[in-house]
């Protein structure tokens, strides 16, 4: 996968060294390099790049002002030659903080963190498009449709995909984060730390659980709430 980027820095020594860094790193594309967050403005909210490179000592625009007025699909790495900057950086969900004088090793490694974001969005576009996804099990890929899921349920480091079609349950490797991310909500929604269920297969809630067929399974403290809302959306009460 290629990512487009752009440069932002107002010290001419620091974009060329970042620019240098571009060119010798295969999977990205550069689109420009920019003296000031001013400059670059109307070209990157017009053609947003994958991945920015944002200088925050910058005039007249910081590059944390200027990190506001960005898409959410252009993921950020901020470079500075002040780490009192890191807190800053995180609080608008950048991608990663680059200390200069920068590394082609630091600068790498946060290039490789931003790929493997695209790349797991890629997969996750691709699955709620298609409504289905394949999981490993028992050495062999197993195909499962979104609409087949009645419930999941973590055990341990394997989830348990339970199927409508009363197939034997498919087991495989994995966390139930991972797989909370990939289920669309709200139709699939986390009710336990352990259960991922599919609402719409849901028969009855009763006493903090819900039940689906002659399975009940539990609702925690943690989101009874998210639950409930769900509920409230698709009540005649």
């Amino acid at each position: 996968m290629i990512l487009t980027c752009a440069i932002i820095d107002d010290e001419p020594l620091a974009g060329e060294l970042l620019a240098s860094y571009v060119k010798k790193t295969p999977e990205l594309r550069l689109t420009g390099v920019y003296g000031s967050a001013v400059e670059a403005m109307k070209e990157l909210r017009g053609n947003p790049v994958n991945l920015l490179f944002l200088d925050i000592q910058m005039p007249e625009l910081s590059g944390l002002e200027f990190a506001n007025l960005l898409p959410k699909e252009t993921k950020i790495v901020f470079t500075t030659a002040f780490d009192r900057y890191a807190v800053d950086g995180y609080k608008v969900d950048a991608a990663g903080y680059l200390l200069k004088p920068i590394s082609y090793d630091d600068f790498i490694k946060v290039v490789d963190k931003v790929a493997d974001w695209f790349e797991a969005k890629e997969r996750h576009d691709a699955a709620v498009s298609d409504r289905f996804v394949f999981v490993k099990s028992e050495y062999k890929l197993v195909r499962i449709s979104f609409d087949e899921i009645l419930y999941v349920e973590g055990v341990k480091d394997y989830v348990k995909f339970y199927l409508a079609d009363h197939r034997k349950a498919v087991m495989s490797l994995m966390n139930m984060k991972k797989v909370e991310e990939y289920l669309p909500a709200p139709r699939f929604l986390r009710v336990h730390r352990s259960y991922i269920v599919n609402m719409t297969k849901v028969d009855t809630v009763d006493r903090g659980r819900v039940v689906i067929g002659e399975t009940f399974i539990p609702v925690s403290e943690s989101y009874k709430d998210a639950v409930q809302e769900y509920i409230d959306r698709h009540s005649l009460c």
